[in-house]
């Protein structure tokens, strides 16, 4: 399968606003803003045509050097994800860079990104909703392989039922 993919971005790197699409209008509008002293430590948003066990569309992370805005469309290159219980609910966090970008041309997999920038994103997770009371259990990443069949298995849920 391939591991290149269109990522809707919600959320711009750096941003505290939670930004949502809203599927009717096509609107962007801000949900939330985050109640920590926190920024998205990536560019946010999902993956169309998928439907993940939450109800939503699979979200992805794309990892970037610079923030785009709502609606952007980034070509994104899986590397992995990251396997989450938010509010007793499987969550699932694809792991990607910006793949038109010559600065990630050598990211290829998870392990080839710095380890800080794994860690700052597991501890983005932990925290970002420790003040709404919500309770949220950051577990491991999981590699490439892991991630195309998460993909593969919400794009599949989403024919089913939409």
């Amino acid at each position: 399968m391939n591991n290149l993919v269109d990522a809707i971005i919600e959320i711009p790197l750096g941003s505290k606003n939670k930004f949502e699409i809203d599927e009717k209008t096509h609107r962007v509008k801000l949900d939330r803003v985050l109640y920590s002293a926190m920024n998205y430590p990536a560019e946010y948003g999902y993956i169309e045509n998928t439907l993940s066990d939450d109800g939503d569309p699979l979200d992805i992370l794309v990892i970037s050097n610079s923030p785009t805005f709502p609606g952007c469309v980034v070509r994104a290159r899986i590397l992995g994800y990251l396997k989450m219980i938010d509010n007793n609910q499987e969550d699932y966090k694809i792991i990607s860079v910006v793949d038109v970008d010559p600065r990630f041309d050598e990211i290829k997999d998870l392990k080839d990104l710095p380890q800080f920038r794994l860690d700052e994103i597991k501890d983005f997770f932990a925290s970002y909703k420790k003040l709404q009371n919500i309770d949220v259990k950051v577990g491991n990443y999981y590699g490439k392989s892991e991630a195309l069949k998460i993909l593969e298995y919400c794009r599949n849920k989403y024919k089913e039922e939409v």
